[in-house]
Protein backbone atom coordinates (compact mmCIF):
# COMPACT_ATOMS: atom_id res chain seq x y z
CA UNK A 1 0.00 0.00 0.00
CA UNK A 2 1.13 3.79 -0.67
CA UNK A 3 1.95 6.80 1.50
CA UNK A 4 -0.54 9.42 1.42
CA UNK A 5 1.34 11.68 -0.76
CA UNK A 6 -1.02 14.76 0.02
CA UNK A 7 0.19 14.78 3.11
CA UNK A 8 3.46 14.92 2.25
CA UNK A 9 3.25 17.44 -0.22
CA UNK A 10 1.17 19.49 1.96
CA UNK A 11 4.09 19.31 4.57
CA UNK A 12 6.61 20.24 2.07
CA UNK A 13 4.77 23.62 0.60
CA UNK A 14 4.21 24.96 3.94
CA UNK A 15 8.30 23.94 4.79
CA UNK A 16 9.19 25.80 1.57
CA UNK A 17 7.14 28.49 2.77
CA UNK A 18 8.89 29.28 5.93
CA UNK A 19 12.12 28.57 3.43
CA UNK A 20 11.18 31.73 1.57
CA UNK A 21 10.40 34.29 4.64
CA UNK A 22 13.29 33.38 6.47
CA UNK A 23 15.36 35.08 3.86
CA UNK A 24 12.86 38.17 4.49
CA UNK A 25 11.37 38.36 7.79
CA UNK A 26 14.64 38.36 9.63
CA UNK A 27 16.46 41.79 8.04
CA UNK A 28 16.66 43.49 11.54
CA UNK A 29 17.61 40.39 13.76
CA UNK A 30 20.81 40.12 10.73
CA UNK A 31 21.75 43.73 10.51
CA UNK A 32 21.43 44.09 14.70
CA UNK A 33 23.52 40.93 15.28
CA UNK A 34 25.82 41.27 12.27
CA UNK A 35 24.83 38.11 10.71
CA UNK A 36 25.96 36.99 7.22
CA UNK A 37 22.98 38.30 4.93
CA UNK A 38 21.53 34.50 4.36
CA UNK A 39 22.41 33.11 7.87
CA UNK A 40 18.73 32.49 8.80
CA UNK A 41 18.10 31.51 5.15
CA UNK A 42 20.48 28.92 5.18
CA UNK A 43 20.18 27.35 7.90
CA UNK A 44 16.08 26.90 7.44
CA UNK A 45 17.10 25.45 4.23
CA UNK A 46 19.43 23.27 5.36
CA UNK A 47 16.96 22.21 8.20
CA UNK A 48 14.16 22.34 5.46
CA UNK A 49 15.96 19.65 3.41
CA UNK A 50 16.70 17.41 6.12
CA UNK A 51 13.29 17.58 7.53
CA UNK A 52 12.11 16.43 3.85
CA UNK A 53 14.29 13.61 3.73
CA UNK A 54 13.57 12.56 7.19
CA UNK A 55 10.02 12.52 6.90
CA UNK A 56 10.23 10.86 3.67
CA UNK A 57 12.27 7.97 4.64
CA UNK A 58 10.34 7.27 7.82
CA UNK A 59 7.47 7.35 6.09
CA UNK A 60 9.24 4.07 3.69
CA UNK A 61 9.57 2.00 6.97
CA UNK A 62 6.90 -0.90 8.18
CA UNK A 63 4.37 0.23 10.94
CA UNK A 64 4.25 -2.58 12.58
CA UNK A 65 7.97 -2.56 13.51
CA UNK A 66 9.00 0.96 13.40
CA UNK A 67 6.89 2.91 14.80
CA UNK A 68 6.64 1.65 18.64
CA UNK A 69 10.60 1.70 18.24
CA UNK A 70 10.47 5.17 17.15
CA UNK A 71 7.92 6.47 19.62
CA UNK A 72 9.40 4.94 22.64
CA UNK A 73 12.92 6.82 21.59
CA UNK A 74 11.09 9.85 21.61
CA UNK A 75 9.54 9.35 24.53
CA UNK A 76 11.81 7.77 26.86
CA UNK A 77 15.19 9.50 25.41
CA UNK A 78 13.97 13.59 25.34
CA UNK A 79 12.09 13.00 28.47
CA UNK A 80 15.01 12.19 30.03
CA UNK A 81 17.10 14.89 28.15
CA UNK A 82 14.40 17.60 29.40
CA UNK A 83 15.53 16.44 33.23
CA UNK A 84 19.28 15.99 32.72
CA UNK A 85 19.93 18.95 30.88
CA UNK A 86 19.19 21.16 33.97
CA UNK A 87 22.36 19.15 35.52
CA UNK A 88 24.30 20.21 32.54
CA UNK A 89 26.90 22.79 32.21
CA UNK A 90 25.74 26.28 30.80
CA UNK A 91 28.36 25.59 27.84
CA UNK A 92 26.34 23.08 26.80
CA UNK A 93 22.88 25.15 27.11
CA UNK A 94 21.03 27.34 25.58
CA UNK A 95 19.11 29.79 28.31
CA UNK A 96 15.93 31.58 27.46
CA UNK A 97 14.46 33.71 29.94
CA UNK A 98 17.00 32.16 32.64
CA UNK A 99 15.10 28.56 31.90
CA UNK A 100 17.82 26.01 30.04
CA UNK A 101 15.29 25.03 26.77
CA UNK A 102 18.17 23.81 24.07
CA UNK A 103 21.35 21.47 23.85
CA UNK A 104 23.80 22.64 22.33
CA UNK A 105 25.90 20.62 19.95
CA UNK A 106 28.13 21.34 16.92
CA UNK A 107 27.33 23.81 15.06
CA UNK A 108 23.61 23.75 16.34
CA UNK A 109 21.31 23.42 19.56
CA UNK A 110 18.15 21.05 19.63
CA UNK A 111 15.39 21.36 22.16
CA UNK A 112 14.25 18.19 23.40
CA UNK A 113 10.73 19.35 24.26
CA UNK A 114 9.72 19.03 20.85
CA UNK A 115 10.84 16.03 20.03
CA UNK A 116 9.10 14.82 23.38
CA UNK A 117 5.53 15.97 22.49
CA UNK A 118 5.65 13.52 19.27
CA UNK A 119 7.15 10.82 21.90
CA UNK A 120 4.24 11.72 24.16
CA UNK A 121 1.43 11.46 22.15
CA UNK A 122 2.48 8.29 20.66
CA UNK A 123 2.98 6.85 24.66
CA UNK A 124 -0.48 8.28 25.03
CA UNK A 125 -1.96 6.19 21.68
CA UNK A 126 -0.08 2.83 22.37
CA UNK A 127 -1.11 3.63 26.56
CA UNK A 128 -4.64 4.22 25.74
CA UNK A 129 -5.06 1.68 23.26
CA UNK A 130 -4.35 -1.25 25.87
CA UNK A 131 -6.04 -0.06 28.48
CA UNK A 132 -9.25 2.34 27.60
CA UNK A 133 -12.19 0.95 25.41
CA UNK A 134 -15.73 2.08 24.77
CA UNK A 135 -17.35 -0.24 27.75
CA UNK A 136 -19.72 1.45 29.76
CA UNK A 137 -17.76 2.38 32.91
CA UNK A 138 -18.90 4.08 36.63
CA UNK A 139 -17.22 7.69 36.95
CA UNK A 140 -15.14 6.17 39.74
CA UNK A 141 -13.95 3.39 37.37
CA UNK A 142 -12.93 6.03 34.90
CA UNK A 143 -11.40 8.53 37.46
CA UNK A 144 -9.19 5.22 38.69
CA UNK A 145 -8.08 4.14 35.17
CA UNK A 146 -7.36 8.03 34.04
CA UNK A 147 -5.43 8.83 37.16
CA UNK A 148 -1.84 7.18 36.35
CA UNK A 149 -1.90 9.62 33.38
CA UNK A 150 -2.67 12.57 35.25
CA UNK A 151 0.55 11.71 37.85
CA UNK A 152 2.37 11.37 34.08
CA UNK A 153 1.53 14.94 33.12
CA UNK A 154 1.90 16.53 36.71
CA UNK A 155 5.86 15.22 35.57
CA UNK A 156 5.49 16.70 32.24
CA UNK A 157 4.53 19.68 33.96
CA UNK A 158 7.53 20.13 36.37
CA UNK A 159 9.87 19.69 33.24
CA UNK A 160 7.94 21.59 30.75
CA UNK A 161 6.50 24.63 32.74
CA UNK A 162 8.63 24.72 36.08
CA UNK A 163 11.87 23.54 34.80
CA UNK A 164 11.62 25.24 31.77
CA UNK A 165 9.02 28.33 32.47
CA UNK A 166 7.31 27.02 28.86
CA UNK A 167 3.50 27.22 30.03
CA UNK A 168 2.47 27.18 26.23
CA UNK A 169 3.63 23.82 25.55
CA UNK A 170 2.01 22.12 28.62
CA UNK A 171 -1.55 23.73 27.57
CA UNK A 172 -1.06 22.15 23.93
CA UNK A 173 -0.10 18.61 25.43
CA UNK A 174 -3.00 19.03 27.95
CA UNK A 175 -5.74 19.80 25.70
CA UNK A 176 -3.79 16.90 23.11
CA UNK A 177 -4.23 14.61 26.55
CA UNK A 178 -7.93 15.39 27.14
CA UNK A 179 -9.21 14.87 23.38
CA UNK A 180 -7.07 12.02 23.00
CA UNK A 181 -8.44 9.94 26.16
CA UNK A 182 -12.05 10.78 25.15
CA UNK A 183 -11.61 9.73 21.55
CA UNK A 184 -9.86 6.06 23.52
CA UNK A 185 -13.32 5.99 24.77
CA UNK A 186 -13.82 7.87 27.89
CA UNK A 187 -16.87 9.43 29.02
CA UNK A 188 -18.34 13.08 28.15
CA UNK A 189 -18.53 13.38 32.19
CA UNK A 190 -14.22 12.13 32.58
CA UNK A 191 -13.74 14.89 29.58
CA UNK A 192 -15.52 17.77 31.35
CA UNK A 193 -13.52 17.02 34.31
CA UNK A 194 -10.46 17.29 32.84
CA UNK A 195 -11.52 20.04 30.90
CA UNK A 196 -12.25 22.23 34.25
CA UNK A 197 -8.49 20.57 35.92
CA UNK A 198 -6.10 21.70 32.62
CA UNK A 199 -8.39 25.62 33.29
CA UNK A 200 -7.60 25.13 37.04
CA UNK A 201 -3.64 24.16 36.56
CA UNK A 202 -2.89 26.51 34.12
CA UNK A 203 -4.84 29.61 36.61
CA UNK A 204 -2.54 28.04 38.90
CA UNK A 205 0.52 28.13 36.77
CA UNK A 206 -0.22 31.91 35.93
CA UNK A 207 -1.62 32.65 39.81
CA UNK A 208 2.42 31.85 40.73
CA UNK A 209 4.29 33.40 38.02
CA UNK A 210 4.60 36.84 37.75
CA UNK A 211 5.44 37.52 33.78
CA UNK A 212 2.65 35.16 33.75
CA UNK A 213 0.24 37.60 35.45
CA UNK A 214 2.11 40.86 33.40
CA UNK A 215 1.07 38.68 30.11
CA UNK A 216 -2.12 38.31 30.87
CA UNK A 217 -2.32 42.24 32.15
CA UNK A 218 -1.00 43.13 28.73
CA UNK A 219 -3.04 41.35 26.74
CA UNK A 220 -6.50 42.21 28.66
CA UNK A 221 -5.17 45.56 28.30
CA UNK A 222 -5.40 45.11 23.96
CA UNK A 223 -9.04 44.28 24.07
CA UNK A 224 -10.66 45.96 27.47
CA UNK A 225 -11.99 48.66 25.79
CA UNK A 226 -13.63 47.02 23.16
CA UNK A 227 -14.69 43.99 25.76
CA UNK A 228 -15.63 46.39 28.36
CA UNK A 229 -18.07 48.56 25.88
CA UNK A 230 -20.43 45.90 25.96
CA UNK A 231 -21.19 45.67 29.62
CA UNK A 232 -23.00 47.67 32.12
CA UNK A 233 -20.77 50.75 33.06
CA UNK A 234 -20.63 49.44 36.86
CA UNK A 235 -19.43 46.01 35.97
CA UNK A 236 -17.13 47.52 33.14
CA UNK A 237 -15.42 49.78 35.81
CA UNK A 238 -14.61 47.19 38.24
CA UNK A 239 -13.31 44.38 35.23
CA UNK A 240 -11.35 47.58 34.03
CA UNK A 241 -7.44 47.45 34.80
CA UNK A 242 -5.93 50.92 34.76
CA UNK A 243 -2.18 50.05 34.80
CA UNK A 244 -2.47 47.49 32.43
CA UNK A 245 1.24 47.63 30.81
CA UNK A 246 1.65 48.91 27.18
CA UNK A 247 0.83 45.58 24.61
CA UNK A 248 4.12 46.62 22.71
CA UNK A 249 4.46 43.43 20.36
CA UNK A 250 0.95 43.11 19.84
CA UNK A 251 0.14 46.28 18.99
CA UNK A 252 2.74 46.00 16.36
CA UNK A 253 1.29 42.93 14.98
CA UNK A 254 -1.99 43.86 14.71
CA UNK A 255 -0.59 46.96 12.69
CA UNK A 256 1.24 45.12 10.66
CA UNK A 257 -1.79 42.78 9.89
CA UNK A 258 -3.15 46.13 9.40
CA UNK A 259 -0.87 47.50 7.21
CA UNK A 260 -0.63 44.17 5.08
CA UNK A 261 -4.23 44.56 4.07
CA UNK A 262 -5.96 42.41 1.32
CA UNK A 263 -2.93 41.79 -1.17
CA UNK A 264 0.20 42.65 0.85
CA UNK A 265 2.82 45.28 0.76
CA UNK A 266 4.96 42.39 -1.52
CA UNK A 267 7.47 40.03 -0.66
CA UNK A 268 10.52 41.80 1.27
CA UNK A 269 8.29 44.84 1.32
CA UNK A 270 7.36 44.74 5.43
CA UNK A 271 8.40 47.31 7.54
CA UNK A 272 7.08 46.44 11.36
CA UNK A 273 10.10 43.54 10.96
CA UNK A 274 12.70 46.05 11.34
CA UNK A 275 13.29 46.41 14.72
CA UNK A 276 9.29 46.91 15.63
CA UNK A 277 8.61 42.72 15.78
CA UNK A 278 11.39 41.45 17.92
CA UNK A 279 10.97 37.97 16.84
CA UNK A 280 8.96 38.08 13.52
CA UNK A 281 11.16 34.94 11.98
CA UNK A 282 9.64 32.91 14.88
CA UNK A 283 6.48 33.27 17.56
CA UNK A 284 5.27 36.70 15.25
CA UNK A 285 5.72 35.00 11.64
CA UNK A 286 2.30 34.63 10.24
CA UNK A 287 2.14 38.83 11.11
CA UNK A 288 5.24 39.08 9.23
CA UNK A 289 3.86 37.23 6.78
CA UNK A 290 0.05 39.10 6.57
CA UNK A 291 2.28 42.13 6.04
CA UNK A 292 4.15 40.79 2.71
CA UNK A 293 1.51 39.20 1.19
CA UNK A 294 -1.73 40.32 2.88
CA UNK A 295 -4.77 38.71 3.67
CA UNK A 296 -5.17 36.66 0.77
CA UNK A 297 -1.32 35.03 0.88
CA UNK A 298 -2.29 34.19 4.81
CA UNK A 299 -5.70 32.28 3.88
CA UNK A 300 -3.95 30.46 1.45
CA UNK A 301 -1.31 29.11 4.05
CA UNK A 302 -4.55 28.62 6.12
CA UNK A 303 -5.80 26.68 3.70
CA UNK A 304 -3.00 24.46 3.24
CA UNK A 305 -3.19 23.65 7.06
CA UNK A 306 -6.53 22.85 6.81
CA UNK A 307 -6.11 20.08 3.79
CA UNK A 308 -3.00 18.99 5.95
CA UNK A 309 -5.16 18.47 9.03
CA UNK A 310 -8.24 16.77 6.84
CA UNK A 311 -5.56 14.59 5.24
CA UNK A 312 -3.88 13.28 8.71
CA UNK A 313 -7.53 12.77 10.53
CA UNK A 314 -8.79 11.31 7.13
CA UNK A 315 -5.83 8.30 7.72
CA UNK A 316 -6.50 8.72 11.71
CA UNK A 317 -10.37 7.63 11.15
CA UNK A 318 -9.54 5.07 7.96
CA UNK A 319 -7.26 3.52 10.81
CA UNK A 320 -8.26 -0.08 12.22
CA UNK A 321 -5.38 0.03 14.45
CA UNK A 322 -6.42 2.30 17.68
CA UNK A 323 -2.63 2.83 18.36
CA UNK A 324 -3.05 4.03 14.30
CA UNK A 325 -6.28 5.92 14.70
CA UNK A 326 -4.60 7.72 18.18
CA UNK A 327 -1.44 8.12 17.38
CA UNK A 328 -2.64 10.23 13.52
CA UNK A 329 -5.02 12.16 15.73
CA UNK A 330 -2.62 13.15 18.42
CA UNK A 331 -0.28 14.25 15.69
CA UNK A 332 -3.05 16.45 13.58
CA UNK A 333 -4.46 18.14 17.27
CA UNK A 334 -0.46 19.12 17.82
CA UNK A 335 -0.38 21.10 14.75
CA UNK A 336 -4.23 22.24 14.74
CA UNK A 337 -3.94 23.63 18.40
CA UNK A 338 -0.34 25.22 17.93
CA UNK A 339 -1.55 27.09 14.51
CA UNK A 340 -4.74 28.19 16.53
CA UNK A 341 -2.70 29.48 19.65
CA UNK A 342 0.04 31.06 17.51
CA UNK A 343 -2.90 33.50 15.43
CA UNK A 344 -5.38 33.83 18.21
CA UNK A 345 -2.30 34.98 20.44
CA UNK A 346 -0.91 37.50 17.71
CA UNK A 347 -4.79 38.46 17.07
CA UNK A 348 -5.16 39.65 20.44
CA UNK A 349 -8.12 36.89 20.66
CA UNK A 350 -5.64 35.11 23.45
CA UNK A 351 -2.18 36.03 25.58
CA UNK A 352 0.48 34.92 23.57
CA UNK A 353 1.48 31.33 24.64
CA UNK A 354 5.49 31.39 22.44
CA UNK A 355 4.77 28.58 20.13
CA UNK A 356 6.20 28.11 16.88
CA UNK A 357 3.93 28.05 13.95
CA UNK A 358 4.24 24.40 12.79
CA UNK A 359 6.72 24.16 9.61
CA UNK A 360 7.21 28.04 9.20
CA UNK A 361 8.91 29.56 12.18
CA UNK A 362 12.44 29.44 12.49
CA UNK A 363 13.76 27.17 14.05
CA UNK A 364 15.44 23.88 13.76
CA UNK A 365 13.81 21.66 16.57
CA UNK A 366 10.14 22.27 16.11
CA UNK A 367 10.41 21.45 11.94
CA UNK A 368 12.56 18.22 12.49
CA UNK A 369 10.43 16.98 15.11
CA UNK A 370 7.22 17.62 12.87
CA UNK A 371 8.68 15.72 10.05
CA UNK A 372 9.32 12.89 12.22
CA UNK A 373 5.99 13.16 13.43
CA UNK A 374 4.77 13.57 9.93
CA UNK A 375 6.84 10.68 8.72
CA UNK A 376 5.10 8.11 11.23
CA UNK A 377 1.65 9.51 10.27
CA UNK A 378 2.99 8.55 6.71
CA UNK A 379 3.62 5.01 7.72
CA UNK A 380 0.64 4.57 9.57
CA UNK A 381 -1.10 6.03 6.34
CA UNK A 382 -0.17 2.24 4.22
CA UNK A 383 -2.31 0.37 6.81
CA UNK A 384 -5.17 3.34 6.34
CA UNK A 385 -8.28 1.88 4.81
CA UNK A 386 -8.46 3.32 0.98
Amino acid sequence: MQVDRQIFYACVALIAIGIIFSLSLPVFAVLYFNYETYHFFIRQLAVGALGIFLMWSISLLNPDKALVWIGFALFIVCGLSMGLMHALPSSMVTDAGGAKRWIRLPGFSLAPVEFFKIGFVYFLAWSFARKIDDSKKSLKEEFKLILPYAFLFLIVVYLIAVLQNDLGQVVVLALTLIMMAFFAGTSLRLFGLGAIAAIALATLAIATSEHRILRIKSWWGTIQNMVLSMLPENLANALRVADAPEPYQISHSLNAIKHGGFFGEGLGAGVFKLGFLSEVHTDFVLAGIAEEIGVLGVSAITFIVIFLLYRIFRVSSRSENKVYHLFSLGIGLLISLSFLMNSYGITSITPIKGIAVPFLSYGGSSILALCIGIGMVLMVSKRAKG
